[in-house]
């Protein structure tokens, strides 16, 4: 293992953010295999906000015992000492503000993977302001590992059947980007999991009139053949568009991929919080239309999946 020196980032490796947290395994635990499948090296970031005194914003910190040393990759060190099974790793300390200092490595990075909550503010947030700010504005994917409290809840659901493995990607076919599909395709090759795929249409005011009027005089809920032709035409020609746009990856990219589509009405942000109860990994992409370059939109679908997803996110942003 090396540590870094200089501050400088080689070629695509993976990032893992740690910061001293009791999630910060969890995330670390994440990159160590990310980086594995990858054939990657890793690289364990610590930002500090508040730099010590003499050493200029940004400048790097050679630990354990030069200057002033860092702790936080002390205790990574340890954690992983006497393991066979590591990537390349390398260890780099930075003193300025953490969102900043992962947002400009991320510039010559594979992959960043960050927890959702760090040391910072509420326990009772759902998500972190650096986890947000980097999802926002990454120049490479983001993957936003969820908090212990959040595990537990995923690990009280029933397994997926089958107990096989499952990526899941959120797809609106006018709206994702081929960077998004590719990633999760991509994951869930290296997995040897399934990618479900979900693309959901809304269900038409008639329709919704139509359920409502039924529970209010029979106290039923959503029978079958509730919802007229007009949510059946949505949801045909929405099926068809899916098929469409992952032809190319079944048949030439990724033939050895087995793909679960699913096509439903409703909120897409609340059937991909669903599919996460049993899933490895949700893929979502950034929102195409920035209002700004600093912009924090990222798309309410998608940070809501963040806010509430009980497995790791990742949040693809689309090359320019």
């Amino acid at each position: 293992m090396q540590t870094n020196s200089a501050g400088s980032i080689p070629a695509s490796p993976v990032l893992a953010a740690v910061d001293g947290s009791e999630h910060s395994p969890r995330t670390l635990d994440w990159a160590l295999d990310a980086a594995r499948a990858r054939g990657a090296a890793l690289h364990v970031v610590h930002a500090r906000p508040n730099a010590p005194r003499g050493h200029a914003p940004g400048e790097a910190l050679v630990p354990p015992a030069v200057r002033d040393g860092d702790p936080v990759l002390d205790a990574v060190r340890a954690r992983l000492a006497g393991r066979e099974d590591l990537p390349s790793v390398t260890y780099v300390s930075r003193d300025a503000a953490p969102s900043a200092a992962l947002i400009e490595l991320a510039a010559g990075a594979r992959l960043l993977v960050m927890g959702s909550r760090g040391l910072g503010g509420f326990a009772s947030l759902l998500l972190g302001s650096n986890s947000r700010m980097c999802a926002a504005r990454s120049p490479c994917p983001v993957v936003v590992v969820p908090h212990s409290a959040r595990v537990v809840a995923q690990e009280a659901e029933a397994p997926a059947p089958g107990g096989g493995r499952r990526v899941v990607l959120g797809l609106a076919p006018d709206e994702t980007s081929e960077d998004v599909v590719d990633f999760a395709f991509a994951e869930a090759r290296r997995r040897g999991a399934v990618l479900q795929v979900v693309s959901t249409h809304l269900i038409p005011l008639s329709s919704l009139t139509l359920v409502g009027s039924l529970i209010a005089e029979r106290g039923v809920g959503y029978p079958p053949g509730a919802v007229g032709g007009e949510a059946t035409d949505a949801a045909r020609e929405l099926a068809e568009d899916q098929r469409t746009r992952l032809q190319p990856y079944l048949t030439r990219h990724y033939p050895d991929v087995t793909v679960e589509a699913v096509v439903a009405p409703g909120d897409p942000a609340g059937r991909l919080v669903t599919a996460s109860q049993r899933a490895d990994l949700v893929v979502v992409g950034r929102h195409r239309r920035r209002l700004r370059a600093d912009s924090l939109l990222m798309g309410s679908g998608s940070n809501a999946v963040l806010l509430h997803a009980l497995c790791p996110v990742a949040v693809v942003p689309v090359r320019p």
